[in-house]
């Protein structure tokens, strides 16, 4: 599989990420190529990188409905995480030191009110001081990240981990009930299938109407 394109990535970065970032995404790309899909929704997880070693040009992947600030983290997350591998190998931590490490030096470029608003970096750079795996874990990075996602058209919306057991709530137009709390994620069942997922506790719900009060 050959790598995305320069053209194809200027293209995805103008529409995802904030202006002042778009040349700097794109130079992390050139300096270690990659194949690059901008993904369908996914509960689990925003972003991911898929090391194979039967490939030379391995995959990264985005959720295509994050804004704009939550793409670019994420996507450095990801591109983080190729770089470790390719420096430390494939036996280190997927989120231990060594990606940490490249994470905070690859976020530090763009950790400036040219790229993210005043009131994003404050949680942002408390977050990059110790990354987690996820930025959705991060409550009060995830809260003020939200306040830029599209509108939710008056609709009342709140976070999973303040549901009760048993909620019944709707997330990106699927009906779940909460279950069980499992470490950093939630244990729910999806209404119409009975599937269980793992969704994370500071994910943005809407609360179905047979449970609003």
């Amino acid at each position: 599989m050959k790598p995305s394109s320069a053209s194809k990535l200027v293209k995805i970065f103008e529409a995802k990420v904030p202006e002042n970032a778009i040349s700097y995404c794109l130079r992390l790309w050139q300096e270690l190529p990659f194949h690059f899909t901008v993904s369908k929704v996914r509960l689990s997880k925003l972003g991911d990188f898929r090391f194979r070693a039967d490939k030379s040009i391995q995959t990264i992947t985005i959720n295509h409905n994050l804004n704009r600030y939550q793409f670019l983290i994420t996507y450095i997350h990801e591109v983080a995480h190729h770089r470790a591998f390719k420096a430390y190998g494939t036996s280190i931590k997927p989120h231990g030191r060594e990606w940490k490490a490249m994470f905070r030096e690859l976020m530090m470029p763009v950790l400036t009110d040219e790229v993210f608003p005043k009131d994003l970096l404050i949680p942002l750079r408390r977050h990059m001081a110790n990354p987690k795996a996820s930025s959705s874990t991060d409550f009060w990075l995830n809260r003020e990240l939200r306040k830029y996602d599209a509108s939710l058209n008056g609709l009342k919306a709140i976070y999973l981990n303040e549901l009760t057991i048993g909620t019944v709530f709707e997330l990106r137009g699927r009906k779940f009930k909460k279950m069980q709390p499992r470490r950093t994620r939630i244990l729910c069942e999806e209404i119409n299938s009975g599937r269980h997922f793992l969704i994370s506790g500071n994910a943005e719900v809407i609360l179905s109407h047979q449970d609003e009060t």
